[in-house]
């Protein structure tokens, strides 16, 4: 039996480098979904994100699904 470490540690690889991706993409769906603090001296409490930063949540958190569906098709596909 031999193993193919060239292989493994591609597989390593990837495997690191799209988790990281995708934890990075919710952390951006996070904070675009997150009220922004209050200005000191404001009466108001926090303010809710603008439209930029939750155009931008939506599409991370689509994304996410994305990867997250594609990885499910690969699983049930083989």
């Amino acid at each position: 039996m031999s193993i193919d470490w060239a292989a493994l540690g591609q597989v390593f690889g990837v495997t690191l480098a799209v988790t990281v991706g995708i934890v990075g993409l919710f952390t951006v769906g996070i904070v675009g979904t997150s009220r922004r603090p209050a200005v000191e001296g404001d009466a108001a409490a926090a303010t809710a994100p603008g439209t930029g930063a939750r155009t931008t949540a939506v599409a991370a958190f689509a994304l996410c699904a994305a990867a997250v569906a594609y990885g499910i098709y690969l699983i049930v596909a083989a």
